[in-house]
């Protein structure tokens, strides 16, 4: 069913999607998420097009608001953001391998891939899973639509179930907020209802 675009619709639609998601698995995820950094663990984050925005916007606010608000180090890593080892993985193996080919390089046991993917079905992406998965990282997905490959491929995940892409990327960047509200302590700040 479609329902033509207003602002208001546009509201509604992120309400009704909002009362179909299971919250215990953006807790999971955040619980996860918390649990590395703890621990000092690396966080790999990796998605395409819009989800590769995200994926750097994820460690953009984490490395930086974590450490302004702990004084600790947020070992994150966005795969999408050297153009240099993207674009010689694409030419000179794959573009499937961009991301699965820097995990070779600098990942760790036990360090976290997190997987960002509105269909869940990116070769790319999950191939980068399968590698964690093998070489004992954890991994977490982030999907919409019905998950796709993604979502019995992690270890945990996170679904929006819609398959109104816009949906779904604007809820996986509410996670990504969620997280960094979470680990740095801080309230949820509504003008002129505090």
């Amino acid at each position: 069913m479609t329902t033509p675009f207003t602002v208001a619709n546009y509201f509604a639609a992120h309400a009704k999607v909002a009362s179909t998601m299971n919250l215990d698995h953006f807790q999971a995820g955040i619980d996860l998420i918390r649990s590395k950094f703890d621990a000092g663990k690396k966080i790999f984050t990796c998605g395409n097009g819009g989800s590769a925005s995200t994926a750097s916007h994820y460690i953009t606010d984490w490395n930086k608001m974590i450490n302004l608000a702990t004084g600790r180090k947020f070992r994150g890593i966005s795969l999408c953001d050297n153009i240099g080892a993207i674009t010689a993985f694409a030419n000179d193996i794959s573009y499937d391998e961009v991301f699965a080919g820097q995990l070779k390089s600098m990942m760790d046991e036990g360090d976290l891939v997190i997987a960002i993917s509105g269909s869940g079905n990116s070769a790319n992406v999950v191939k980068a899973v399968e590698y964690a998965n093998a070489h004992g990282a954890d991994t977490l997905a982030v999907v919409g639509y019905d998950g796709g490959k993604l979502l019995p491929l992690a270890k945990q995940h996170i679904l929006v179930p819609s398959f109104d892409m816009q949906m779904c990327e604007d809820i996986h960047l509410m996670f990504g907020h969620m997280v960094m509200k979470t680990l740095c302590n801080n309230d949820i700040r509504i003008v002129g209802l505090d």
